[in-house]
């Protein structure tokens, strides 16, 4: 490339980063923007939103900080989310089951997902990898199944929370399967992979990023990914599909929303802005190495329209699944 190109190139390159942020047009009120997460520190939504403020930071020159909200599968932070103030200060991460599976599966959420929120476009997917105590013996899908038939109830899966997908992904693996394994929810994925790693609990269907740690440290043991194609990182696990599943499909997809009310000129600058700092090669291959595989939305009305079409699938899934919680 000539070297007039490549100016012409860094030249346009540093005009975007301006004018992506939204506070260079002057539309946020708050000099520090909370990013709300409705997971513990430690799992994979907090390490993701983590490394976006960061990558914020550089982009916008405005100060960001994350604050987790856990509980109730993430329904608790957007619920705070859904009072915050329609002034660009308080943004969250929000993961697909506070937003499409708990106002299905509780009887009461303190929000609307269809009317509260601003959506502004997705960051990644978090893939879910299968995984038991290193002590079973169990080596694959269809030795758990057999194992699981041969000795009904006396197997126990964890879960991140009552309505997220590694619940209701694995209520629908046990439908399909024909087995019974008693659920024992948590308060994130963290402690529950903990008591797994120990024996407590004999599985659990929980994000790549969440499991890799303790899978390198011998104490799970890896049985299937829960994506359609094996994970670049754990190239040696096949996928629920190549185990008979059929089309089981076990991630979750991570979105920056807003309060409703925020002014479209500040919800299109975020999005650019994010556009701008999350695609950079150095940006993609963090998310990566944290287990988040990269998806963007073409632009936050894309955002908006693909958030409705998942509440209505993963409303069939909670109804079909039977499970209702007290709210």
């Amino acid at each position: 490339m000539a070297r007039t190109q490549v100016r012409r190139r860094q030249f346009l390159l540093a005009g975007a980063a301006v004018t992506a942020s939204p506070w260079a047009l002057g539309q946020a009120t708050a000099k520090t923007v909370k990013i709300l997460v409705g997971f513990p520190a430690g799992q994979a939504t907090d390490a993701v939103a983590r490394l976006m403020a960061e990558s914020l930071r550089g982009t916008t020159a405005q100060s960001y900080i994350v604050e987790n909200r856990p509980g109730q599968g993430g329904s608790i932070a957007l619920s705070e989310l859904a009072r915050a103030p329609a002034d660009g200060s308080v943004m969250m991460l929000a993961h697909m089951s506070a937003v499409c599976t708990n106002p299905h599966l509780y009887k009461r959420v303190s929000y609307d997902s269809l009317k509260d929120f601003e959506a502004v476009g997705l960051v990644g997917d978090l893939p879910f990898v299968l995984v038991c105590h290193a002590a079973l013996p169990i080596q694959n899908i269809q030795d758990l199944i057999a194992y699981a038939k041969a000795n009904p109830d006396k197997l126990s899966n964890a879960s991140s929370g009552n309505g997220t997908v590694s619940h209701l992904a694995m209520e629908e693996f046990k439908r399909r399967a024909g087995i019974s394994i008693v659920h024992v929810p948590y308060k994130g994925s963290v402690p529950g992979l903990t008591d797994v790693a120990a024996g407590n609990v004999s599985i659990a269907l929980e994000t790549a990023a969440g499991v890799a740690p303790l899978i390198q440290s011998g104490k799970l043991r890896p049985l299937a990914v829960g994506t359609s194609r094996r994970l670049e990182g754990m190239p040696n696990v096949p996928t629920m599909q190549e185990q008979g599943l059929g089309d089981f499909d076990a991630a979750t997809w991570l979105m920056v929303l807003y309060p409703r009310g925020v002014r479209k000129e500040l919800v299109h600058g975020t999005f650019e802005a994010m556009r701008t700092s999350l695609r950079t090669p150095s940006v993609e291959l963090r998310l990566i190495a944290s287990n988040c595989l990269p998806r963007y939305s073409v632009d936050p009305g894309t955002a908006d329209s693909y958030l409705r079409a998942e509440y209505a699938k993963w409303g069939e899934v909670v109804r079909r699944s039977g499970v209702k919680l007290e709210g």
